[in-house]
């Protein structure tokens, strides 16, 4: 009996073995029939489409018509955008209320409603005193940095510790001309002694509700601003 049981065993490997190879030969011949019918397929559609030319006259027109049916939707996107944006106005209390990072988008919008095409959120971690960036129109690029005070003019104020961050990167790292300190706060005596001192711009409270509330640029409200220049948008 001991003898006659490997025998046994080497006759079941056999059967799986032809098992798979018929499972194996069964799935070959599937998929040959598959490609036989999908080739007769393609090649019957393209006999009808050869006897019947203007249907792919008729597609390719469509196509054509949906391609600038998108590019049209685009451009009209694009033009109500600047509409939109040309009409942007904050309110203190709107900006007042919005989280510190949603503040720094508002003023992205804001520079945008400007002429700063190219205005762009970059707060974050790691941002090396700058929240936002853009170049005006003359050329010139910004580099604002935001303080957010959800209790506004009674919140903590701007110090010179701040604008310390912002001197030392805005130029160096960031390649800027105009460096903003900007809050809907209120900024130190200290403060503003350093940075007529050191050439940097302040917009606090009083000075945000201004622009943000109203339609000039925010180049238009400050002085010193350096020439225009030749830089192209980054």
């Amino acid at each position: 009996m001991s003898r006659r049981r490997p025998a046994r065993r080497s006759s079941r490997r056999s059967r799986g073995r032809r098992q798979r190879k018929n499972q194996y030969l069964e799935q070959l011949l599937f998929a040959a029939l598959v490609a036989v019918v999908v080739i007769g397929l393609v090649m019957t559609v393209l006999r009808w489409l050869a006897a019947h030319p203007w249907i792919v006259a008729a597609v390719l027109l469509a196509g054509a018509a949906g391609a600038g049916a998108w590019v049209w939707r685009r451009r009209e996107a694009a033009r109500w955008e600047q509409v939109r944006a040309s009409g942007l106005r904050y309110a203190l209390g709107q900006l007042d209320a919005l989280h510190h990072r949603a503040f720094e988008f508002a003023v992205r919008d804001l520079m945008r409603r400007d002429g700063c095409l190219d205005a762009r959120q970059v707060g974050g971690r790691g941002d090396n005193g700058a929240d936002v960036k853009a170049t005006d129109p003359f050329g010139r690029r910004w580099i604002i940095q935001c303080k957010h005070r959800k209790a506004g003019w009674s919140g903590k104020p701007v110090g010179t510790p701040d604008l310390h961050v912002l001197n030392g990167t805005g130029r160096q790292i960031h390649g800027g001309d105009v460096l903003v300190m900007l809050t809907n706060g209120r900024i130190t005596a200290n403060a503003a002694d350093f940075a007529k001192s050191q050439s940097l711009h302040l917009v606090d409270r009083h000075l945000l509700a201004e622009w943000a509330g109203g339609s000039q640029p925010l180049w238009d409200h400050l002085r010193a601003l350096p020439p225009a220049g030749r830089r192209e948008p980054s």
